[in-house]
């Protein structure tokens, strides 16, 4: 859902917040108010906001990546630190949030400790109005140990299959919720992310008689066909607020299967729409 770019050395030297700011405006072409540049938060429906929840993933010994999605074309701007207060920003970083990346970003984050718990601030700035800042959202992540301490992680697999979707007076994804409460150092998520050649209906009977009622979108409602389809999958999971919390605070290692990409572009894309989705071969 993003390109990558990454940052350099000398944009992961430790930089105050103001002078993050004040350098994210001049690259854009700010012209100054007063002389000064001065960047601000405007009124909630003005200002970019963050859509999908923010995560990170990849982690190592010494970096992670983070992303983030908003609504238009923004810049991503990135404070890192070890304490949740901020109150020792050790780096920071911009992307540029483009059409062609369907507004996402995401960013590697570099020079870390290892072993530690890495705090990161991300907010957007509006391209069009540079001085005009969303609100902030705040993750975690715990970098690799160069030690030989325990860890643990958690693993799982096969998201929103054969129509089973969101459904929230059931609590949504719960199994999110669980894991997170283990507070486990990463998370492998074992091949299909998403299921882009299976679709998702607002009811699905259940076999005790029970109705299961699905949140539905427009691209989960069909096959998916184009990247926009295949985009909105990943959006559609990104619905869940336990997905959001879990995503926030644990760093994600994703593996991959058939159901991201080779049924939906493969044999099945040829196929009549809206067909069942057969079982995943994990199951």
């Amino acid at each position: 859902m993003a390109v990558l770019v990454p940052t350099t050395k000398a944009l992961t030297r430790a930089l105050t917040r103001r002078r993050l700011l004040v350098a994210g405006a001049a690259s854009a072409g700010l012209t100054a108010l007063g002389g000064i540049a001065k960047p601000h938060l405007s009124r909630a429906a003005d200002r970019p906001r963050i859509t999908h929840g923010i995560q990170s993933g990849d982690v190592t010994t010494e970096s992670g990546l983070v992303w983030a999605r908003t609504d238009r074309p923004a810049r991503m701007l990135v404070e890192v630190a070890t304490t949740d207060s901020f109150k020792d920003i050790r780096a920071g970083t911009y992307v540029d949030a483009l059409p062609e990346s369907d507004f996402t970003a995401k960013a590697l984050i570099e020079d870390l400790p290892a072993g530690a718990d890495i705090f990161y601030r991300i907010r957007f700035q509006d391209l069009a109005s540079p001085t005009v800042l969303g609100a902030p959202t705040v993750g975690r992540f715990r970098t690799a140990p160069d030690d030989r301490r325990s860890l643990s992680f958690v693993w799982s697999g096969d998201t929103a299959g054969q129509g089973w979707g969101i459904d929230e007076a059931r609590g949504g994804m719960r199994t999110y919720a669980t894991m997170l409460a283990n507070k486990p150092d990463f998370f492998i998520h074992s091949g299909d992310t998403i299921y882009a050649d299976c679709t998702i209906q607002p009811r699905r009977q259940m076999p005790n008689g029970e109705v299961w009622r699905n949140i539905v979108t427009e691209e989960k409602e069909r096959v998916a066909e184009t990247l926009a389809d295949y985009r909105g999958n990943y959006k559609y999971n990104l619905l869940d607020a336990n997905m959001r919390a879990f995503n926030a605070q644990v760093p994600i290692f994703a593996q991959w299967d058939d159901h991201e990409v080779r049924d939906d572009w493969g044999r099945r894309a040829a196929a009549p729409r809206n067909l069942p989705c057969p079982p995943a071969s994990k199951h």
